[in-house]
């Protein structure tokens, strides 16, 4: 937009003077404070917090609805024995973050603009098409898991909720005409509401610690169902559409002059990273938990959301319920508007095609209203939606190794020999979930399982 631009080119020009301008609007003042900090004449802890924001966006894809789904599953069938694929699918979910926001940064493309101007053009519609694909089951989850934590909320039918979300969710992408940094304040703040229900549930719940630190370190997968609901749980942590999204959140943020420059922005990236993930994981390890504590071995049939809302009270009380919900409604609402945020990306950077907001809102809503109508079970519904992304991951994944292991595209930024290997391991471990998720849908015989 030309304010915009106009805002930009001003506060470009006022960064060496270090004069703030009241009438810049607050993108371009964060824009300003930035800059004044990679060249050191900003300092003190708040400027660490003008570098927050991209992580945080990109962390509500791994609280979102398809993890209270699977999480509650892990929780309630196994107890803690699953809490070890959460740690490792975060620890993965970190690696993979990190590099996508240092592609951004070092090259100022995001990952699908990166595929369409090096691939094979009949490669790049084929990733765009598996992308979107994810992005439509994505979606699929976060819009079924607003709806239904609304609907439950207000005693209302679930279609009601579900053209509440939309409206809600429509309402936030409005923000985004406003500049980077409204939208990653409002993200920023649904993200607290989660952490701090779950931090409210842990409290609660009545949890074995020493089985919850034994179920974290101890890989183990006790069936088939368990191997379905463990890629379900790598498919709603690591996230193809957070790993396009991450990497054009980075990299028209801050205008960068120097390599000094360009390095100090990622480390900083890569600290917030850890900390918005980390309080991701925990969020994560926490549903796994209270499912445990709560519904484990009595009442372990549990496996749908509206199950798991309805029995709380009994079990835990009225505000362990509250906040289960509560935190429901922040996780589809925001994850909703997020990944519509990454649907644009993808199909603009990929196909370099363009629909506005609305329209990308009500084409990636239609699945909902289809499986809602014909009275698929939603907490089943999650679940495969997780399982679908889980095997459109590695598209994404293989991609970002490839560029950032790349020299001629990342320069004296490319991967060092330990985080070229952990990405490589990474993306090895998840297509060979994969590949075992394949053999046991088709009901082939997995050894060694059991």
């Amino acid at each position: 937009m030309p304010n915009d631009t106009a805002n930009s080119s001003l506060a470009g020009n006022l960064a060496d003077t270090g004069e703030i301008v009241s009438d810049l609007s607050l993108s371009n003042r964060t824009r300003l404070h930035v800059t004044q900090a990679l060249s050191g004449s900003r300092r003190g802890p708040r400027s660490a917090l003008l570098f927050a924001g991209p992580a945080v966006i990109a962390s509500i894809a791994y609280m979102d609805p398809g993890n209270y789904a699977t999480n509650i599953q892990a929780g309630a069938g196994y107890g803690f024995t699953l809490l070890w694929v959460v740690v490792v699918a975060n620890l993965i979910a970190m690696l993979f973050q990190a590099l996508s926001a240092k592609l951004g940064i070092v090259t100022g493309h995001n990952l699908a603009e990166m595929c369409r101007d090096n691939f094979p053009k009949p490669a790049v519609w084929v990733m765009w098409f598996v992308s979107e694909i994810a992005a439509m089951a994505t979606d699929l989850a976060e819009f079924l898991g607003g709806a239904i934590g609304l609907a439950l909320l207000f005693d209302m039918p679930l279609m009601y909720g579900m053209l509440v979300t939309a409206i809600v969710t429509y309402g936030i992408l409005l923000f985004e005409r406003r500049g980077f940094r409204p939208m990653e304040l409002i993200i920023g703040g649904l993200v607290s509401v989660i952490g701090l229900c779950y931090l409210l549930e842990v409290f609660i719940t009545p949890i074995e610690w020493p089985a919850a630190f034994q179920g974290m370190i101890t890989p183990k997968i006790p069936d088939s169902a368990a191997l379905t609901i463990a890629v379900g749980i790598i498919g709603a942590t690591v996230m193809p559409h957070a790993i396009y999204l991450h990497s054009g959140l980075t990299q028209n943020r801050i205008e960068i002059t120097s390599d000094q420059q360009r390095r100090k922005l990622v480390r900083y990236s890569n600290i917030e990273v850890v900390l918005a993930l980390a309080v991701a994981g925990m969020v994560n390890m926490a549903m796994v938990m209270m499912a445990a504590g709560a519904f484990h071995g009595s009442h372990s049939h549990i496996a749908e959301i509206e199950t798991a809302y309805h029995s709380l009270t009994p079990l835990l009380g009225g505000a362990a319920a509250a906040a289960f919900l509560i935190s429901l409604i922040a996780s589809g609402v925001s994850s909703s508007v997020v990944g519509t945020m990454a649907g644009q990306m993808i199909m603009q950077g990929f196909v370099n095609f363009h629909i506005p907001v609305w329209l990308r809102r009500l084409i990636t809503m239609v699945p909902a209203f289809i499986v809602v109508a014909m009275g698929v079970n939603t907490t089943k519904a999650l679940i495969i939606s997780q399982v679908i992304l889980s095997m459109s991951l590695p598209v994404p994944m293989l991609a970002l190794v490839y560029f950032t292991n790349r020299k001629a595209t990342m320069g004296a930024f490319a991967n060092g020999p330990v985080i070229r290997f952990l990405s490589i391991f990474g993306a090895a471990v998840i297509l060979f979930l994969n590949v075992i998720l394949i053999l046991e849908t088709f009901g082939a015989p997995i050894p060694y399982l059991g």
